[in-house]
Order: structure tokens, then C-alpha cells, then sequence
């Protein structure tokens, strides 16, 4: 007859690893702490021991694997790639590797490559924005594994949401705009379709025109591509509706670029003939001739913030209330002010 495996115990892995039981638990509790070839000596006596802390379900050995997925809408936007430094920095002090995955704005395609990520094995999720198709979440519920959606605080009752509010940050920079004198604007976002954060920047801009009784021209509503071409096809747009407004209030700063491009091999001079503000803040923003008058998003704070909260999630200790981060309208020189003589001419 078989005799009864004997529990492994915490002392037991400290014994394995040559550390003290001291170091064991701190390798265990906050690997944030502990060097990283010792914290590698525990963690592979977990594995090689089968130890399970405290005796719950969480088992180091068959199921902690130490890394988390994120799903990205893409990396061609400076915006995004710029993020995963804080997000994968902080993950790597608190002993977590970071795997990441994209799916160029294709929901469909979002399922696949979450699903391929799962089936990887990892501890946690980390979705961008709040609107995906249904599978994604049907899938998170099946596997039982923790997530949490960053970016975007909008249209979405799930506690764990950490970033800002799209639609607040374009009512400020619009009402921004609107105190500048401008009274003549138009809009060019990214496809609203799947994306909240498209829907919630147009949303914002149109209600603070609304709002002060200047309501914009639905044919100066343009949505084009996330790219540079985006911001391009939105000028040649406007050129072929034959009237330009005093203002292009971009719904990313690609856009705002592509469109400043375009402008200056169509002859427009920005800011004189057309201001040009964007969203983001990315680095090209203030290398720009004239520089980009845009919307800084808090990409250092998000990353660290969806770090920490999801680890807490994965210990279940929970992640809180939603937190929504300030964003800041920072000013450059695409945005010109109009005088009163200006304001009156265009309206």
C-alpha cells in the first residue's frame, strides 16, 4: 500500500532553494523584494516540490505561471507601444513577465489571439478599452482567470477599469477650442464601430459645440483610419466640400499629424488658414512645425496603476473602484487664437 505523500512545507522549499525561511516567504509574498536569481531559486523549488501556499486551490506548481497577457488594439500607434514600458517595468519588479498580443481593431481577430495567449497559460488579462465582442468575455469566464480593462473608464460597470475618460478629455479640449474663439470646427476620428474611446472623443467635442450653441456640419464628422493617412484623407476631404472650418479637432495626434502634412503640401499654413489639435501626446507631437496643441494621456501612470491593480486581483486582494486618471491639455502653436474681428468673420 502506497504511503500518504507528506505535505511539503514552506520550510521545505526554503531548505531546497539554500535560503532562509525568511527570504522564502518574502520570495513567495512580495517578489518585488528579493533578488532575482534567488527569487528563481524558490520559484523552481515550488515547481520541482509541488508546494502549495497555505493549502488553497492557487497552486504554484500547476497553475502559477508568473505572466500576463495584454491585448493591445495595436502597436503601430507611438500611444500604445509607448505604455507597455511602465506596464511591463512594474510587472517585472513584482516578478511577472508581460506577453503581448495585437489585433489591428479586429474584434474577431481580438478572440483569436486572446485565445491563443490563454491556452499559453497565463496568471491574468489585461484588456484595452471596454468594448469587445462577447466571446472575449465568455472565454475569461471560462477559464476562470482574472481581468482587468485599461484606458478607457467609459461605457463600461466593471469595477476593475483603470485609465481616463475619453469623452471628458475632448469636452475640455473642444471647450478649450471654443474659448480660443473658434466657432467654425471640424472633427476627424478613428471607426466607432468596437471602439469606445472613438465614440466617447466625438461624443465629447460634439456636446461642448452643443452646448455653447455651435453645432458642427455633419459633413465636417470624418472618420478615417488610425494612421497619418487618416489625418491626410481628412484634409483632402475638407478640400472637397469645397469650405474649410477655423479648426480640425483630431481625435489622435497620428491624425492631427498626417493632417499638418497634408496641409502643408496642399498650401494650408497651420495655424493661420487652419488650426490642427490632437489627442495623445506622443513624442512627435512636440517635434512638429508648428507644435501639435494636443491632449497628454497619463500612458506612465496607467501602466503602473494596471500593473499593481492586476497582481492584487490575481492574490485576490481585490483592485478596488474604477480609478480614472486626470488628463492635461497641453499647449502648442497649431491652435491659434482668433481675434473678436476673426470670431465674427467666420460665423
Amino acid at each position: 500500500m502506497d504511503k500518504k505523500r507528506k505535505k511539503v512545507t514552506l520550510e521545505d522549499v526554503a531548505k531546497k532553494a539554500n535560503v532562509s525561511l525568511g527570504t522564502a516567504s518574502k520570495a513567495l509574498s512580495s517578489p518585488e523584494k528579493v533578488k532575482p536569481a534567488t527569487l528563481e531559486k524558490v520559484r523552481n523549488a515550488v515547481t520541482n516540490m509541488g508546494y502549495v501556499r497555505n493549502g488553497v486551490a492557487r497552486s504554484l506548481a500547476a497553475r502559477k505561471t508568473w505572466r500576463i497577457a495584454v491585448v493591445y488594439p495595436t502597436l503601430k500607434n507611438p500611444m500604445f507601444s509607448n505604455s507597455i514600458d511602465s506596464l511591463q517595468q512594474t510587472l517585472l519588479e513584482m516578478g511577472y513577465q508581460l506577453v503581448i498580443g495585437s489585433h489591428e481593431y479586429n474584434q474577431k481577430q481580438e478572440v483569436k489571439v486572446l485565445q491563443a495567449l490563454v491556452e499559453s497559460s497565463v496568471d491574468g488579462v489585461i484588456l484595452v478599452g471596454t468594448d469587445h465582442d462577447e466571446a472575449v468575455f465568455q472565454m475569461i469566464e471560462r477559464y476562470d482567470i482574472p481581468y482587468l480593462m485599461m484606458w478607457s473608464t467609459d461605457e463600461t460597470s466593471y469595477p476593475h477599469t483603470i485609465g481616463f475618460s475619453n469623452r471628458q478629455a475632448s469636452y475640455d479640449i473642444a471647450k478649450h477650442v471654443i474659448a480660443k474663439g473658434h466657432r467654425k470646427a471640424a472633427i476627424c476620428g478613428g471607426p466607432v464601430e468596437g471602439n469606445e474611446r472613438s465614440r466617447q472623443r466625438r461624443a465629447g467635442v460634439l456636446q461642448a459645440f452643443e452646448e455653447a450653441g455651435l453645432p458642427i456640419k455633419p459633413e465636417w464628422v470624418m472618420e478615417t483610419p488610425f494612421s497619418l493617412d487618416g489625418g491626410r484623407e481628412a484634409i483632402k476631404q475638407l478640400l472637397q466640400i469645397g469650405e474649410l472650418p477655423t479648426v480640425l479637432i483630431c481625435g489622435t495626434d497620428l491624425h492631427a499629424i498626417g493632417a499638418m502634412h497634408q496641409c502643408q503640401l496642399s498650401g494650408i499654413p497651420v495655424p493661420d488658414k487652419l488650426s490642427i489639435t490632437g489627442f495623445d501626446d506622443i513624442e512627435f507631437a512636440s517635434a512638429m512645425t508648428p507644435g501639435l496643441t494636443t491632449v497628454r494621456v497619463p500612458m506612465h501612470g496607467i501602466g503602473v496603476e494596471v500593473a499593481r491593480a492586476i497582481v492584487a486581483i490575481i492574490d485576490n486582494e481585490g483592485a478596488g473602484e474604477p480609478l480614472e486618471l486626470d488628463t492635461m491639455i497641453v499647449e502648442r502653436d497649431s491652435l491659434k487664437a482668433l481675434t473678436d474681428a476673426e470670431t465674427s468673420s467666420c460665423c
